[in-house]
């Protein structure tokens, strides 16, 4: 996208799930936008008003589940969820999450709770480590369903 702008000052997003990334080729921070107007990064958790790449979240209407564990490797303490969690601590008793299996859906995990913080966008896949999901540590204070919103 750096041939188009080199800053990203407002957003509006007219239709569909975005995910955008600080860097080229899906890297970096990731910002999950839905339906709105953002007028500054800000508004879209942004740390900067980089914005190199981004993509379309396939529409998904069917259910959403999803198993977090305590510990790599599908490992310790396990919870399945089908809807979002504001707050991960009051649920599942753990502020890291080290591994989880996406059986349906996609989502979005937030660093903080109440959706705050650094986002990562998880598809349906097995991931082993945070790091597959592209996160520096295993904290995940919240997160949600990618929901297809016309």
């Amino acid at each position: 996208m750096t041939s188009f702008f080199s800053r990203c000052n407002s957003i509006r997003v007219d239709s569909g799930n975005w995910i955008l990334y600080e860097n080229p080729n899906y890297r970096g921070n990731q910002y999950y936008l839905r339906r709105g107007e953002y007028p500054d990064f800000q508004q879209w958790m942004g740390f900067n008003d980089s914005i190199r790449s981004c993509h379309l979240t396939p529409q998904h209407r069917g259910p959403f589940r999803m198993r977090i564990y305590e510990k790599e490797d599908f490992r310790g303490q396990m919870m399945e969820f089908t809807e979002d969690c504001p707050h991960v601590f009051e649920q599942f008793r753990y502020n890291d999450i080290h591994s989880c299996h996406v059986f349906d859906g996609h989502w979005v995990f937030y660093e903080e709770p109440n959706y705050r913080g650094r986002q990562y966008y998880l598809r349906p896949g097995e991931y082993r480590r945070y790091t597959e999901w592209g996160a520096s540590n295993s904290r995940v204070g919240s997160f949600r369903r990618v929901q297809y919103i016309q």
